[in-house]
């Protein structure tokens, strides 16, 4: 079965089990610290399940590295799939309409294909390494805003250390903070955005593994805050930053970082 044939499963699976707890309280209930170093939820544990039971049916990967259980050997010929089970589980706890499904496919340290869910909206993001990203279906492109004054940017900064993204805030038009990573890389992507800037240092490759090749197909830039291909290690313990832009103000945020 193809790659998209079976997000498109598993998709259906996830949204049918989680239904019923966004929004609620329930939804929230810690349950064990995850791979990753951060609390395990309620929802994020269930759709992590759901999501290994169908993998271990339809054995699409060599290896899983998943947010909340860490790498497991799934027992496929090649390749390695990176989930998050649920991007964004303060958003679907709370009841906020911004929270997503997040798989991509490498081989090789190279990600082939990714696949974003916008699980409350019913939107799907979806990309081919050299053939281009899809919005339901639709070729997507970066916005061809040039100037930061036009711009509208989601951007994260260091609590201690707020002082390089109060200098791009002060220059950008819009600031955004929407609180799914995955669902931000593809905004950009998609136009709705001009750019996401991360300088958190806590994103991992499961977050940003699949929304980072919908932003690249779509026309994007993605690189750390030097310029630089930025390169995520095949676990989930190490956190990083990073920069995506429509390419045209690519530069000139970094400039304003620095």
């Amino acid at each position: 079965m193809d790659f998209l044939t079976s997000c498109r499963e598993i998709t259906k699976e996830v949204e049918e089990l989680i239904s019923g707890l966004i929004g609620r309280p329930e939804a929230g209930e810690f349950v064990r610290m995850g791979a990753d170093g951060t609390p395990t939820q309620k929802i994020d544990e269930l759709a992590e399940h759901c999501i290994l039971r169908y993998l271990g049916e339809h054995p699409l990967c060599k290896t899983l590295i998943s947010e909340e259980a860490g790498r497991v050997e799934m027992g496929g010929e090649r390749g390695t799939i990176f989930l998050d089970p649920i991007d964004g589980t303060y958003n679907a706890v709370t009841g906020i309409p911004f929270y997503a499904l997040s798989i991509a496919y490498a081989e090789e340290g190279i990600v082939q294909e990714g696949y974003v869910r916008d699980l409350a909206h019913k939107e799907t993001f979806w990309a081919v390494r050299g053939h281009g990203a899809f919005h339901d279906g639709r070729p997507m492109h970066v916005s061809t805003i040039s100037f930061l004054e036009n711009s509208a940017m989601s951007v994260y900064g260091r609590k201690f250390n707020p002082g390089p993204v109060m200098q791009l805030g002060r220059k950008i038009r819009r600031w955004r903070l929407l609180g799914a990573s995955a669902l931000e890389l593809c905004y950009v992507g998609s136009g709705m955005i001009d750019g996401f800037i991360d300088l958190r240092g806590t994103l991992r490759v499961t977050d940003a593994a699949a929304g980072m090749l919908v932003c690249e197909e779509a026309g994007g830039v993605v690189s750390d805050v030097d310029g630089r291909t930025i390169h995520f290690p095949d676990e989930v313990t190490v956190g990083k930053c990073l920069i995506a832009t429509n390419g045209a103000l690519h530069h000139k945020v970094i400039e304003y970082l620095r």
